[in-house]
């Protein structure tokens, strides 16, 4: 008698991509959540009780998660947390991600809040994706005066834009009628890359050159 043998391998689960959250991390946002229905002060012992004994990786999930589910008002008090550590080192993508939720949900004020804390950090590293989304968020949300300020900042510290700043900046404020930004922009393009047809691009089109 013939006894085949059966493919194991057809019955295994599909392995898990990214990183779950630990169980520490969970328990932190579980207590932060039920100790701000609370209270100041109850919110503030689950902070330094629960929040402050993680490790760098599981605080820097728990502020994600916070941002995941819209908890903006304890995002913000997690990352102020997280600012404090001796381990801390700014992230754009990280205040690109804050940007985007805050903004999202009507949080203005906020966001200029993060943005005067991007403007202070020290030796923050000129990633130009992350100020690319800063300054997509800003313009997608018309905060004109954060984008444009923004643009200075990141060449500053010495992000250069590339074609793909431009086109969000002027593509943008020329959709708001902001004809007098956007005219300025073009002459600083120009002189970076002469011929502005870039402009014309669209996501896609970049995505699939």
């Amino acid at each position: 008698m013939r006894v085949s043998m059966r493919d194991r391998s057809k019955n295994r689960k599909p392995l898990q991509r990214g990183r779950s959250l630990s169980i520490e991390a969970i328990q932190a946002v579980q207590a932060l959540k039920r100790a701000s229905g609370k209270g100041p002060r109850s919110l503030e012992l689950a902070r330094r009780s629960t929040f402050g004994r993680l490790l760098k990786r599981d605080m820097v999930e728990v502020l994600r998660e916070l941002l995941r589910q819209s908890r903006c008002d304890l995002a913000l008090k997690v990352f102020e947390d997280i600012q404090k550590e001796y381990w801390y080192k700014a992230q754009v993508l990280l205040y690109a991600e804050m940007f985007s939720v805050f903004a999202g949900n009507g949080l203005f004020e906020d966001v200029k809040l993060l943005y005067l804390y991007l403007r202070t950090e020290d030796n923050i590293e000129p990633h130009l994706e992350g100020f690319n989304s800063v300054l997509r968020t800003f313009i997608s949300f018309s905060l004109v005066e954060l984008a444009a300020d923004c643009y200075y900042f990141m060449k500053e510290i010495g992000c250069e834009p590339d074609r793909s700043s431009f086109r969000i900046l002027i593509n943008g404020l020329e959709s708001m009628g902001e004809q007098v930004a956007s005219a300025k922009l073009r002459e600083e393009a120009q002189k970076y890359y002469g011929d502005l047809e870039f402009l014309q691009e669209t996501e896609e089109m970049i995505r699939q050159s």
